[in-house]
């Protein structure tokens, strides 16, 4: 009934059309109602304004599905099972996060110490749950995340020359 590409951008920015919701509906009991139903509304107004600033990000995060492999997350594991790699890193264990725009589709690099690097397509089924994974890295800008991918899912991550891009690195511990 409902057209497939329809389908796919409200499932796309479904946080973010949630989260508007909730902030209309709590307004409009913030400032229509009596008693103690404006500060429910006020509350739910606040949850929503946050769902939709967390959707937007998600959303933009978001290039869609259908590469090759698929992404599992469980339990602080990254796990990519492709048709011809694949591998498993703990969250714990990520050294280096790189977005290499230069490949067809661009992928993420995840850097281990000791083991060579996990490289999950950006096109992957399930990529959409590195998000929350990456979010988690200590010291990451999210903001800096999300337009690396749409950079590179638009095309412009610097032209046929394009490098991969450190987005996060672990921080070394030194001794002076």
């Amino acid at each position: 009934m409902i057209r497939p590409e329809v389908k796919t951008a409200l499932m796309r920015w479904r946080e973010a059309l949630i989260g508007a919701a909730l902030l209309v509906w709590g307004l409009w009991w913030a400032l229509t109602a009596h008693g103690y139903i404006p500060w429910i509304g006020g509350v739910m107004a606040l949850i929503g304004l946050a769902l939709a600033v967390t959707g937007v990000q998600r959303g933009r995060f978001r290039t869609g599905a259908g590469g090759a492999g698929v992404v599992q997350v469980t339990e602080g594991q990254v796990g990519y099972f492709g048709p011809f790699t694949g591998g498993v890193v703990a969250l714990s264990d990520i050294s280096k996060l790189e977005l290499d725009a230069g490949r067809t589709p661009p992928c993420w690099r995840l850097s281990q110490p000791g083991q060579p690097p996990l490289e999950i397509p950006l096109n992957a089924e399930g990529a959409e749950a590195l998000f929350d994974v990456f979010a988690a890295l200590p010291d990451i800008r999210t903001s800096r995340l999300v337009a690396e991918v749409q950079r590179a899912a638009s095309g412009q991550a610097g032209g046929s020359g394009a490098q991969s891009v450190v987005i996060w690195e672990r921080a070394r511990l030194r001794l002076h």
